[in-house]
Formats: C-alpha cells, structure tokens, sequence
C-alpha cells in the first residue's frame, strides 16, 4: 500500500497534467519538483564547467571521492535541469557512498537528436579524463535522462571504448515509439504521462529521425556488452513496459540486470526521497546492489555503514 507521504507525486503530476490540458507549456525549470525532495544534509554542492554547460558536483561527507556517478536528469526534453534533481542525487550519493556529476544537455527546443547522446557521452569521456575510471563511475539518469545514460553506453561500446561499472535506471524513456502495453493497462491510474503526451515530446526532440532508432529507443536495440544494469520503476506508471522491455532484451542479450518494480508507485517516485519510504527504500536497494560493482565492499563498505550509523 502507497504512504501518505507518496500521495505528493500523484498530486504532483494530476496538477501538471491539468495545466498542461489548459496549454500551460512545461518550461526548463520545473522549480515545483524540487519541493518533493527533501534536503538530504551531509552534502556540499559545487558547480563545474562541462562541455560549455553548468555541471554540478554532489559530495556527500566523506564519500569515496575516487567513485563518481554521472546522473542525467529526466524532463521529457523540456523540463528538468541539474537543479531540480539536486536533492534526490544528494540522497543517491550518500547511499552509496560516492560522489555524483549532474549534467546538462540540449533540451528539444535547442538541439535535436541524437545531440543529446553525444552530450552525455562527452561527459563520460570528460569523467575519465579528470582521472575517474570507468569501473569506478556509474551511469545514472531518471525517464529522458536514463534513456540517454543507456545510449551513452550503447555508443561507447560500439566504439570498443571502456564502460561504467553499472546503470541505473528510475522510470526510464526507453521507448520513443510509445509501443507499451502499460500505456492502456495504467491510462487511468497515471495522469500526466499518456500516450499522446509522450508522443508529442518525443517529436519535439527526434526532429522528423525514426522513434525506432535503437539509440532513440534501446528497446529495440542489440544490448550485448553493456555492463550490469539496474531498472526502477512505479507498477502503476505508463512507461513500465520501457522498464519491462529493455531488461528482457538485456537478459536475452547476456546482461546482467535488476529489475524492480514498486507497487502503487508513479513516474519518478524515487524524487520523494528522505519524504517518503518508497522512496528510501528504493535508493537503499539501489546503492546495496551497486556498491559490490563499484569495490565499495569489505573495509570501505564498513566505514560507509560506521558512517551513517553515527
């Protein structure tokens, strides 16, 4: 059964929803969401230049410094920004007992497809070159931002190039086309994303390139050699066959994955943190099942856990 406290994004999303019927656009800082996370504490916030784009350092109180995830933040191409998703990837970090990168990219109205993609990629790249290895980084992203975390490593595994340690995936866009069975099972039950809303920002950001692309939709696409992969997602969102689907492709394709799938839970729930228990619950399993992948075991483990107990 759903808390009370997670009752705040349902409403979050209902009166997105019923702005956007009365034609109210969605513009690129969505400052409402931030309200639903709470401040994490513990956690120093430093902005960075990347690739032209404000970044921004999350460095929890003693976190491993030499482990970094690199988190994209979701917005449908429109919304969203390093701002809004502060918090969350506070609470992300601390966890597991790393460091974290925001970035920022292109949103639809600026660039098209696959631009986006190779902002995320060059972020990465920008990552190993600060002297961060790539099995010492995790890729992480919510809705957009996990669909382009995934296509990142699409693309430097087709160039033969080192990949993260792990994935992480909340709610993730992994399917341009809008070809999910759950958009008709959850119409009712989620509010903002039907299929026609979906469809409309996928357009807006694909600029006339086919939904089917394997890097626009990695549902469609050979995911051998990415590395370990972990998908969160709400049971009553429409885009939790995105979730379904890819972790069936990436088992069939050799990848080890962890899908997870929270009862009663929407798009995103995880923005709940330190407010909600389904939130925090699911970020603790997240950081329990990537702390092993990224040599955060034994002694450092330890000394995370004598941490947080104090």
């Amino acid at each position: 059964m759903d808390s009370k406290q997670s009752l705040a994004n349902k409403i979050y999303y209902e009166t997105n929803a019923e702005a956007w019927r009365n034609g109210r656009e969605l513009t690129p800082e969505v400052s409402e969401w931030s309200v639903l996370t709470a401040e994490p504490g513990g956690v120093d916030y430093i902005e960075a230049n990347l690739g032209g784009k404000t970044a921004l350092w999350v460095q929890p109180k003693l976190a491993a410094r030499d482990r970094v995830m690199l988190y994209v933040h979701g917005g449908g191409y429109v919304g969203g920004s390093i701002w809004t998703h502060r918090k969350m990837v506070g609470h992300l970090a601390k966890a597991v007992g790393c460091y974290a990168l925001i970035v920022s990219y292109d949103y639809s109205f600026q660039s098209k497809f696959p631009r986006q993609i190779e902002q995320v990629v060059a972020a990465l790249e920008w990552l190993a070159e600060q002297g961060i290895g790539p099995e010492h980084t995790i890729g992480a992203g919510d809705s957009a931002g996990a669909g382009l975390i995934v296509a990142a490593a699409m693309k430097l595994c087709d160039a033969g190039r080192p990949l993260p340690a792990a994935l992480f995936s909340i709610s993730g866009w992994h399917d341009l086309s809008a070809s999910g069975l759950s958009y008709e099972a959850n119409r009712e039950k989620d509010a903002f994303f039907q299929k026609a809303t979906v469809d409309m920002l996928a357009s807006q950001v694909l600029g006339g390139a086919d939904a089917r692309n394997p890097l626009a939709s990695p549902i469609f696409a050979d995911l051998k050699g990415l590395p370990p992969i972990c998908l969160q997602a709400g049971e009553d969102e429409t885009l939790l066959d995105d979730s379904r689907v890819l972790a069936d492709r990436a088992k069939a394709a050799g990848v080890e994955v962890r899908l997870e799938v929270f009862p009663e839970m929407l798009h995103s729930f995880q923005m709940m943190a330190g407010r909600a228990p389904e939130a925090d619950d699911a970020i603790e399993r997240f950081a329990q099942w990537v702390r092993p992948k990224l040599g955060l075991t034994g002694a450092a483990a330890a000394r995370l856990e004598s941490r947080e107990v104090a």
